[in-house]
């Protein structure tokens, strides 16, 4: 007889890339690469490379609904992620169910725009994610574009964005991660905030274009350390390692801003490692 092995379950929630490198492909990669069994609902689809997003198509309640009711029927989820929802109506679904399923974490990434600048949240939808979502966050993990999209505040230093993740703590998440990878004064450099104290992350600046999907690899690995059992702070810490390493081993695939490298500590097939 086999031996039984178990897995913490981390859920994303999330929309398709069919790139790869970003969306719920790059969720699952994070997860799974951090120690937690990744399951999956898929709110939308786009049509997406390195270079663009030529196309979303969002799913229908119903099915969004069944999943969502499927996975939380069956598994012992430690934790779930929120990635691109895209629309006000899909929104109300997913905060709805995670309200009456109440899992122990939620790390919700405000996915706002692509790389390429291509909008990924409906304008009216903003306002549903602050208000019916982020209440129920554990973490919210805004980058500088989209924390200055949520409180109209420009930011450039690390006191800018202490500034930014207090006012968005006033929309009623446990905590606030701002990912300081665009700071000017301090690039790459992080800001915790859990209402009573502030962590600084420091970072390192990678001069590399091949960072498509560090947001969702980023927030999904933290997801995947919460559902493991650590702490917030230990968890920030340990996902930024992580996400640091993968953007120093990303890889140069497609035409346009590569993927990072979800896999990169295990064992190179070719032996080049």
């Amino acid at each position: 007889m086999a031996d039984t092995h178990t897995l913490p379950q981390v859920l994303t929630i999330a929309t398709s890339d069919s790139g790869g490198g970003a969306g719920i492909q790059g969720d699952i990669k994070a997860i799974q690469a951090n120690g937690a069994f990744a399951l999956s609902v898929l709110v939308a689809v786009t049509a997406q490379n390195t270079r663009t997003v030529t196309m979303v198509h969002a799913l229908p309640r119903d099915i969004i609904e069944a999943q969502i009711d499927a996975v939380f029927d069956d598994f012992a989820i430690g934790a779930v992620k929120t990635g691109m929802l895209f629309s006000s109506e899909i929104v109300d679904i997913v905060s709805g169910r995670l309200r009456r399923f109440k899992a122990p974490h939620l790390v919700v990434d405000p996915v706002m725009l692509s790389k390429g600048g291509v909008p990924l949240l409906k304008p009216d939808a903003i306002a549903s994610v602050t208000r019916d979502l982020f209440p129920l966050a554990s973490l919210v993990t805004p980058n500088v574009h989209e924390a200055e999209r949520l409180t109209g505040l420009s930011i450039d230093t690390i006191d800018d964005a202490k500034a930014a993740a207090g006012k968005i703590m006033g929309f009623g998440c446990r905590a606030v991660l701002l990912k300081g990878g665009h700071l000017s004064g301090a690039p790459a450099t992080d800001v915790l905030y859990d209402g009573s104290a502030w962590t600084i992350i420091p970072g390192e600046w990678i001069d590399t274009e091949n960072t498509h999907g560090t947001g969702c690899t980023y927030s999904a690995a933290i997801a995947a350390h919460l559902a493991r059992g650590a702490g917030l702070v230990e968890a920030v810490r340990a996902s930024k390692r992580y996400v640091t390493e993968a953007i120093r081993h990303s890889l140069s695939i497609g035409r346009g801003c590569g993927p990072t490298h979800h896999f990169y500590h295990l064992p190179d097939p070719e032996g080049d490692a």
